[in-house]
């Protein structure tokens, strides 16, 4: 297993040490280090900053949400970084919610999730190898436009720009059995969120088809402390908010995964409790089996025991939300 660094979103503003604790990550021989974006700051600029820091290790997207920009803005970001960064480039991309997307982006959400994920693919491929002029006879991002609303003046067009790498690496987080494998199908990776190895059986038969170097990357909370369920907490935090918060209650994807994951009526009871505003008692409502199972911490030994699990499944690469220095390099000493 390789090792990535995810570094998230940022919250009221850019945290502290986060730069050091990248080239701290670089020197341990890490191998890539992952921004993300919600409503607030956007996954590209802080990439770009650490692209200028660094010199070798990878820069991802985990991710970049779709309805933030057209697909063909989309492959400008990637294209754009992956040659100042001398081809470090991983693009990692993601639907999101009903919430988000007309909400904070004031778009609609696409009626037809897979057939809008696939399109937005489609539509950056073409970008990426620069064959031809981009064009796609799409339902949701047809190139060039010809909707009743437009001028009919468009004109099918392919980057001025020559893209570093044609093959330029996109990962897709997906969290449905269906987009799971429809993303197996036109991606190089898989971002999974909640990933426990006890459940990666459920996603064998989807895995089984994917193509030789297909990545399969989770985010995991890892922590070296003494205390577990201290080190829990956190984790229990972000369950608290991506399963009440991130979503409306009639529909929220973060909730429905965890209910697949034979947490239904616990996932249910978080959701309740958020939307009541009963913010501290959802956080407490949140497993510590659950949290647990998806996350690395505690003492060492424990993690160096329980690593086995992970290295044991179809895992290729560890994106660890790593809060401290200890932690890096603990985890350095036990996968590197």
């Amino acid at each position: 297993m390789r090792l990535g660094l995810a570094l998230g979103h940022w919250g009221r503003a850019p945290a502290p040490g986060r730069l050091a604790l990248v080239r701290e990550a670089e020197r341990l021989g890490y191998d890539s280090v992952w921004t993300a974006e919600a409503w607030g700051s956007d996954a590209f600029t802080p990439l770009t900053w650490i692209a200028a820091h660094t010199s070798r290790i990878r820069l991802g997207t985990a991710v970049a949400q779709m309805a933030a920009r057209a697909p063909t803005a989309t492959a400008m970001h990637a294209l754009t970084l992956d040659h100042l960064s001398g081809g470090r480039m991983l693009l990692g991309l993601g639907l999101s919610g009903p919430q988000v997307v007309e909400g904070w982006y004031g778009r609609p959400f696409p009626s037809s999730p897979l057939t809008a994920t696939r399109e937005y693919v489609a539509v950056i491929r073409q970008v990426l190898r620069r064959q031809g002029p981009v064009e796609l006879a799409g339902r949701f991002h047809p190139h060039p436009y010809r909707g009743p609303d437009g001028t009919g003046l468009g004109r099918a067009l392919k980057p001025i720009t020559h893209p570093l790498r044609a093959g330029l690496p996109l990962l897709i987080g997906a969290e449905g059995p269906k987009n799971i494998a429809q993303t197996v199908r036109i991606a190089d990776g898989w971002i999974p969120l909640h990933w426990s190895p006890s459940g990666a059986g459920a996603h064998r038969e989807a895995l089984a088809a994917a193509p030789e170097g297909f990545m399969v990357a989770p985010m995991v909370h890892a922590r070296v402390c003494d205390d577990v369920a201290e080190g829990l907490l956190p984790v229990k935090a972000a369950l608290g908010f991506y399963i009440g918060g991130m979503g409306h209650t009639s529909r929220n994807f973060h909730a429905d995964l965890m209910a697949r994951t034979g947490y239904e009526s616990e996932a249910r009871l978080i959701q309740r409790l958020f939307a009541e505003g009963r913010r501290e008692e959802a956080v407490r409502a949140v497993p510590d089996a659950y949290a647990d199972e998806i996350s690395l911490v505690g003492p060492r030994e424990r993690i160096a025991e329980r690593l086995s699990a992970w290295r044991s499944g179809p895992v290729t690469d560890l994106l660890l939300t790593a809060p401290d220095t200890l932690t890096l390099r603990t985890l350095a000493e036990l996968v590197l």
